[in-house]
């Protein structure tokens, strides 16, 4: 695994990430300790992140939903507005 220090890393901040999201792990050091180590992600990406809308067409809403249970709501609360 690489070992760079701050300033090698600031100036090859782009090709080192390139290179720890293609697998290659590397290590950022200060004064020759390391601090940090840098290495890709696990994470779903393309298609495969979709949330909004994932049960399209997989449920119903009723009609009267914004009224459903008004009549019980009410009497619960003895009838207020």
């Amino acid at each position: 695994m690489q070992t760079v220090n701050i300033h090698q890393a600031k100036t090859h901040l782009s090709r080192l990430v390139d290179q720890a999201a293609n697998g290659d792990s590397f290590v950022i050091a200060k004064a020759g300790r390391p601090l940090v180590k840098v290495t890709a992600l696990d994470s779903v990406t393309g298609d495969k992140v979709r949330r909004t809308g994932f049960l399209s067409g997989q449920i119903k809403v009723p009609e009267d939903f914004d009224t459903m249970g008004s009549g019980e709501i009410e009497g619960l609360f003895g009838g207020m507005p």
